[in-house]
């Protein structure tokens, strides 16, 4: 089960501490503020009389499915000394085996009607809480009937016999071990300090692993009788169905959930405060990265939000939080960058108790004092400076922006996006007043929210008590480690050092500062049986559209040119394999990436273009309102991409900084070296970056190629779907994309001329301290490319993957997850890839392997069972369903019908062609294609 612990990450987005207000003055915006905040009137709230709360609302996308959750307001943070890990345990025990669903029933139940275990069913433990997630088609009264009653048997009627008990712990353990490893190891000695005097320090979810293999059968079975309790529980019902039916089946289900007599009192428990600054320093041979973090916490309770006042409070936060961290992106795209990434947020933390300033940078592994001293000093300056007018006025067009985004596709948004803001009510109490309440009374707060107050937050940000800085990253020869003197030594220069005031430098109000000569269309093809228009250019170039009502303020973009670097000599892609991505860091039209961001405030648009090994690309979206500056970047990519040696440096900085320690990671050095092996004797294999590949890098020449890919805008192929206005398509293309030089090259890839060897290898790379290793197991096979075969191709992954499920994590206890994977490609040539790949433990290397290869032998021996087969095509249809509806699934299909020369007008032939594919024709390519000649890589630990 996939974990949610609070991340650096989220906290970007949990802006939820308060401070008083200070001005005593009564104005009209301050009477609007004294409002309770209200709650969303598409969502129903009520109370079982045994104390469940249950959140109902209906929600039409996607159709005919249903998402629940179940939320115990229980986590780890709950367990005794005894039961180390056995909140998480238990998340485990409710897929082995309840009142009316045997072990592996509920699985076998759920993937038969279309829910894939993993992907679509799954749960996760934290610190405070346990949520189950189960999405279930609403459209069959049976099936809708058996999700409700596997929450319920989730809620109150777990088995938990010894006989699971015991067999879950294999794989419990398993994902244990996956924890192993140098981020683990450097956690034990920071967490102590970054949440000092806590119960936080020692409950990690996990658990032990003494415990977990210790245990007894009554610890789990008393911390499930002592949490999961209905006063402690909520049901969150959103998607395809009416609100009456939803209660009626929670009322049925979850009433006759017996009250506990003598509950015990759910503790909250605290972050207590501290008068020093706590630094943590920890340093790991196996760290890929180097970071380093400054912590403020509050000195107060976090409080909760529930009036207008508060709201508009976190809004001074959110723009805060913008304003500070445009300033660090600037400094992130300098020439001289002192992070690879930073940003700085007010928001949670561990502790639901406790929120907390914190900035946070990654950095090189000599840079970590200097990405520190960067973060202080940008805090320092807002202290002493201030915020600026001209910022403060893009940070508001873009918060703004945003939330029309979401304003405008209020209803449109999938169900499974919209279930989190009622878990968060439920369990700490966050506000839920619906989009169309926050996006109008945003714009009623705005123009009443001062630049001062929100440079003033940082007063009370920054403090030198409740104070931890956290610095972690690689330890090997010739790195010198920072010491806790040098950090101290550096907060103290810090108060009397000379920080200069941010200049905020204008940028031009046009993208594009002279238009160009339009083009015209010369003819507009349409497809009724896809629903597509194609633009025919005059300078040979095709713009191929369909306009959508799926989302209503989005619009998907792609394209591509055939050739890119297969065109390249040997050395030429070399030189310039790890440049590529770099060249549009220096900006297009004259401005820099700093300005385009800055030019780009209030807009939803985005673009981005990439040469890969076999074309030349463009990927963005946009707004529908920001569609014609989406066509102006396109066309200045085309013909004005900056070329700035500075900027190209910084992006060579970064990266080297990135890279830096990348390979002391076990895993990525067991990928680097299978890669290596595959390659032998490729004249192109570039593999993975380096520092002195990053240094090798031809910028010169990298830019010379890309001006020569993209020197013939008439070879390329534009894709566009989304809420388009046809005109405004027409129009702009004429304008921007027409104008631009055709050349008629009509260019072709070329095919790539190395193969893989033909033969059984063997390989086992030693790499890591910690008792874990991995397994891969490939077939590559040159083949004729048949749409059938693709289909049977990847059908056989999926049922492969059910059965190393069902053989190596379920009775064997060995992984804690296993998957196969097939596909069948027609770039660069027709070929088929099929793999196997797992963690577990080194002991248990070859007798997996073997029951994995055993289990592939099954098939072409036995073929695949009808139960088989009716789960993984229902997978398909589901899927299917769903994706039909989403502009990215066509946008990505008829792209790839076009690049692969495949029949676009197949997208909607699918549900018949999986009827058509049997059971016969998985066994067929198994037979054919998973032969002894496979290549087998295991990374083992260096102690083996």
């Amino acid at each position: 089960m996939k974990k949610i612990i609070s991340t650096l990450i989220v906290m970007l987005f949990c802006m939820a501490g308060l401070l008083a207000q200070t001005d005593s003055a009564i104005s009209e915006s301050e009477t609007i503020t004294e409002g309770k905040i209200p709650t969303d009137p598409n969502v129903k709230v009520g109370k079982l009389s045994n104390g469940l709360t249950y959140y109902l609302r209906n929600n039409g996308k996607p159709e005919d499915k249903v998402e629940l959750r179940l939320v115990v307001n229980a986590g780890s943070i709950m367990e005794s000394d005894r039961q180390l890990g056995l909140a998480h345990f238990m998340e485990h025990m409710n897929f082995n085996g309840t009142k009316n669903f045997k072990k592996n029933d509920l699985v076998d139940y759920l993937q038969s009607i279309g829910v894939k275990f993993g992907a679509d069913l799954n749960a996760y433990t934290s610190f405070d809480e346990t949520v189950y997630i189960l999405p279930i088609p609403s459209d069959d009264p049976e099936k809708l009937e058996k999700g409700f009653q596997i929450l319920e048997d989730w809620a109150h009627n777990t088995t938990l016999s010894e006989e699971a008990i015991d067999g879950e712990r294999g794989v419990v353990l398993e994902e244990l071990r996956l924890r192993l490893g140098a981020d683990e190891r450097m956690q034990k000695v920071y967490l102590p300090k970054m949440m000092y005097g806590s119960r936080y320090a020692d409950r990690l979810p996990i658990g032990t692993k003494e415990n977990l293999e210790n245990f007894s059968y009554d610890d789990v079975r008393h911390y499930y009788k002592t949490w999961y309790r209905p006063d402690l529980m909520a049901v969150v019902a959103v998607g395809d169905l009416d609100i009456e039916t939803m209660e009626k089946k929670i009322q049925e289900h979850f009433s006759g959930i017996k009250k506990s007599d003598n509950p015990k009192k759910r503790e909250s428990y605290e972050l207590p405060n501290h008068e020093e600054t706590l630094i943590a320093i920890a340093s790991d041979k196996e760290a890929a990265f180097s970071q380093v973090q400054v912590m403020y916490k509050d000195h107060f309770e976090a409080p909760t939000l529930t009036t207008i006042g508060d709201y508009r409070d976190r809004l001074v936060k959110n723009l805060f939080s913008t304003l500070i961290n445009n300033r660090l992106d600037e400094l992130r795209n300098s020439a001289n960058p002192p992070f690879v990434f930073g940003f700085s947020s007010y928001g949670g933390t561990f502790a639901r108790t406790k929120n907390a300033y914190q900035s946070f940078a990654m950095t090189s592994p000599e840079g970590q004092l200097n990405g520190l001293k960067a973060i202080l000093e940008e805090n320092e300056r807002v202290k002493r400076f201030g915020f600026q007018e001209a910022e403060f006025e893009r940070a508001k067009k873009s918060l703004l922006a945003q939330l029309e985004k979401q304003y405008n596709d209020r209803d449109k948004l999938e169900s499974e996006r919209i279930v989190g803001e009622y878990i968060n009510n439920y369990l700490e109490n966050a506000p839920i007043p619906g989009i169309e309440w926050e996006f109008d009374m945003t714009k009623q707060l705005l123009p009443d929210i001062k630049l001062k107050e929100i440079s003033d937050l940082i007063n009370a940000f920054l403090h030198d008590d409740n104070r931890v800085i956290v610095i972690t990253g690689p330890e090997k020869e010739g790195l010198t480690q920072v010491t806790e003197e040098q950090v101290r030594e550096l907060l103290e220069k810090l108060e009397t050092s000379e920080i200069a005031k941010y200049e905020d430098e204008a940028v031009r109000s046009e993208l594009l500062e002279t238009l160009p000569e339009p083009g015209s269309i010369t003819d507009k093809p349409t497809n009724e049986t896809l629903g597509t228009t194609t633009l025919i250019l005059s300078n040979g170039a095709t713009v191929t559209y369909k306009k959508t009502d799926f989302k209503n303020d989005e619009v998907l973009f792609k394209a591509f040119s055939p050739g890119g670097t297969s065109l390249y000599s040997d050395e030429e892609l070399k030189a310039t394999t790890f440049a590529n991505n770099g060249l549009a860091e220096a900006g297009i039209g004259g401005l820099s990436l700093t300005d385009m961001n800055k030019f780009l405030s209030g807009k939803i648009v985005m673009v981005n273009p990439s040469i890969r090994g076999f074309s030349e690309n463009f990927s963005g979206s946009a707004a529908p309102k920001d569609l014609e500056t989406l066509f102006q970047m396109i066309h200045l990519y085309f013909t004005a991409l900056n070329k700035d040696k500075e900027a190209f440096n910084s992006f060579i900085t970064k990266q080297k900084s990135f890279l830096g320690n990348l390979m002391a990671n076990p895993q990525f050095y067991f990928q680097d070296q299978l890669g290596k092996i595959r390659n032998e004797g490729n004249p192109r294999y570039t593999g993975f970056p380096t520092i002195e590949k990053m240094d090798a890098s031809d910028y010169d020449l990298a830019y010379a190629k890309y001006q020569e890919r993209f020197a013939d805008a008439g070879d390329f192929h534009y894709y566009l779907v989304g809420n388009l206005d046809e005109e405004k398509v027409a129009e702009y293309a004429e304008k921007y994309l027409a104008s631009l030089p055709g050349k008629q090259s009509n260019e072709k890839y070329i095919p790539t001329k190395f193969r893989s060897k033909d033969e059984y290898q063997k390989h086992v790379i030693k790499r890591g301290e910690d008792p874990k290793s991995n397994v891969s197991i490939t077939w590559i096979e040159e083949m004729p490319y048949d749409s059938k075969t693709e289909m049977a191709i990847a059908a056989l992954g999926e049922v492969l993957s059910i059965k190393l499920i069902e053989k190596l994590r379920e009775e064997e206890g060995g992984v804690y997850g296993v998957g196969a994977r097939g596909s069948l490609s027609k770039i660069s040539y027709s070929s088929m890839t099929f793999s196997i790949n797992f963690p577990c433990g080194p002991e248990n290397v070859d007798k997996l392997v073997a029951a994995a290869l055993a289990e592939v032998e099954k098939i072409k021996n036995e073929g695949v069972t009808p139960e088989d087969m009716t789960k993984v095509k229902e997978t398909y249809l589901v899927k299917y369903k769903e994706d039909l509806k989403t502009n990215k699934f066509w946008i990505d299909n008829l792209l790839e019908a076009d690049q692969e020369d495949k029949d676009a007008n197949a997208i909607l032939n699918f549900v018949e062609k999986l009827a058509d594919l049997k059971a016969e024709d998985l066994q067929e390519v198994a037979k054919k294609y998973l032969d002894e000649k496979y290549f087998l890589g295991i990374l083992m630990p260096e102690t083996e």
